[in-house]
């Protein structure tokens, strides 16, 4: 007796009209072609409404939601950022009201007071670490490790310290500062140190239990910001793959557990690709409770200043 042949499975399926499938991509969210004179609004305007550029335009429209009701906007920012000549454009928003709070490691500082006093910084590393001169830059060390030392004396925190220092010391650049143009601003600066990373802690003036009070008085007032984040506040973590995201994480805990309902802000991490603990302690872990985080992949050079610009349209 014959067997009866087996129909393929693939010969059996059901099929759906497309009208009744949902699809996540449409014309609707499609960019546009520029023209040749058009404004920087009308790019804006072409750019497609998915993923990235739909992003950075809900990033943007969550920076001037949080200003028109007087919530905070912090910049956390690392080292790569100020080398990769971003001073200025971060200036700019710290003087129209944008940015309201400034925070950043040791090795930012470094870069920010290096422009600041020599209009220039970065170094060959490899090249300094195989003569054993990598970092010992006379000047960089004696004076940021004085600036602490008399910040210290006067109670301020790592920040303040070197930007009133520079702007104390009237070194040459310090226009161009980010610590000095936020304390002639009056804006919180705080710097995040670890003992043992920075170029300064080789040098024989570096005192830890200097640094190590500076940076935790700068932590008590981090903390006292963040506290502030919540019900539409944004947090920008731009370029930090460790100790901002770190020191940020226990901030915010900390205003939780005193009873503080820091929930409903959000963050955003511009890195050049994803970090473990920017992805965790920035964008997904803070918001959990109530809140939008945002993860935006690209160049520094080229993606702060779009997102500077995008924000000035719309101020």
């Amino acid at each position: 007796m014959a067997k009866k042949r087996r129909v393929p499975l693939a010969r059996s399926v059901k099929t759906i009209p497309i009208a009744r499938r949902k699809s996540k991509v449409s014309l609707a969210m499609f960019g546009k072609a520029c023209r040749k004179g058009e404004t920087f609004q009308a790019f804006l305007d072409s750019l497609p409404n998915i993923l990235a550029a739909k992003e950075l335009r809900e990033c943007v429209d969550a920076i001037i939601r949080a200003r028109r009701r007087s919530k905070p906007v912090i910049a956390a920012i690392g080292g790569h950022v100020v080398k990769c000549g971003l001073n200025r454009v971060i200036i700019d928003l710290m003087r129209r009201g944008v940015i309201t709070a400034l925070a950043m490691n040791g090795a930012t500082s470094i870069h920010d007071f290096e422009i600041a006093l020599a209009g220039k910084t970065s170094e060959d590393v490899q090249e300094g670490l195989n003569r054993g001169t990598f970092g010992m830059a006379e000047e960089t060390g004696a004076m940021m490790n004085d600036a602490l030392a008399a910040g210290d004396a006067s109670g301020f925190g790592a920040g303040w310290a070197i930007g009133f220092y520079i702007l104390e010391h009237r070194l040459p650049h310090r226009d161009a500062s980010l610590l000095a143009q936020a304390v002639r601003l009056r804006l919180p600066a705080t710097v995040h140190i670890a003992i043992g990373t920075d170029t300064i802690h080789q040098h024989p003036q570096a005192d830890g239990r200097i640094l190590g009070q500076m940076t935790m008085n700068d932590f008590m007032l981090f903390t006292d910001v963040v506290a502030n984040l919540g019900g539409g506040g944004v947090m920008l973590n731009i370029g930090s793959a460790v100790i901002l995201p770190e020191v940020f994480l226990k901030a915010l805990n900390i205003a939780r557990n005193a009873g503080i309902r820091v929930t409903n802000f959000t963050t955003a991490t511009f890195d050049m690709m994803v970090q473990y603990r920017a992805m965790q302690n920035v964008v997904r872990r803070p918001v959990a409770a109530g809140g939008r985080g945002y993860y935006i992949i690209g160049h520094h050079e080229i993606m702060i200043p779009l997102l500077s610009r995008a924000i000035i349209e719309r101020l």
